[in-house]
């Protein structure tokens, strides 16, 4: 399962995505929150220093040719969105689009952020993923979630 992650609003022009791999789901502060980590020259970071809501979509595997050109094009100069074949959809509780063929939808309003500070790093196994360039990690509270059928609460 691969995930997206899209931040702006659900207008031409308005929104970039890309693929995230590394972050976390989970309970903070008595709250359902996702972690996600940008880097700085992303396009995606401009959109997602400017709003205050993003969206987390996950996908089947069939879907990884898609996720693989959002994670390796820039939105800023190319049509990236129109060449994955993702169809955008809007969302119910923020102005962040989703995506029809997502599996799974987290609709998050950012809570916290912070920049990851080598100095921090523990293990010596992180400094080799960097030259310069650490991530933002940005904390979403969960809002709502949607999804297919083994998604949905069961009660």
């Amino acid at each position: 399962m691969g995930f997206c992650l899209t931040a702006g609003e659900n207008r031409p022009g308005g929104f970039n995505s890309m693929t995230v791999s590394w972050g976390a789901l989970g309970i903070i502060w008595h709250r359902p929150l996702a972690v996600v980590v940008v880097r700085p020259q992303r396009y995606t970071r401009q959109f997602m220093e400017r709003y205050d809501t993003f969206s987390l979509c996950a996908f089947e595997e069939q879907y990884r040719p898609a996720l693989n050109l959002l994670g390796t094009r820039s939105g800023r100069d190319t049509s990236k969105l129109t060449d994955s074949g993702l169809t955008p959809i809007a969302l119910p509780h923020i102005p962040c689009p989703g995506f029809a063929e997502a599996k799974l939808i987290l609709e998050c309003r950012k809570t916290y952020f912070d920049d990851l500070e080598p100095a921090h790093f523990l293990a010596d196994f992180i400094a080799e993923h960097y030259q310069g360039d650490y991530h933002r990690v940005y904390f979403g509270e969960v809002l709502a979630a949607q999804g297919t059928r083994e998604y949905r609460r069961r009660n």
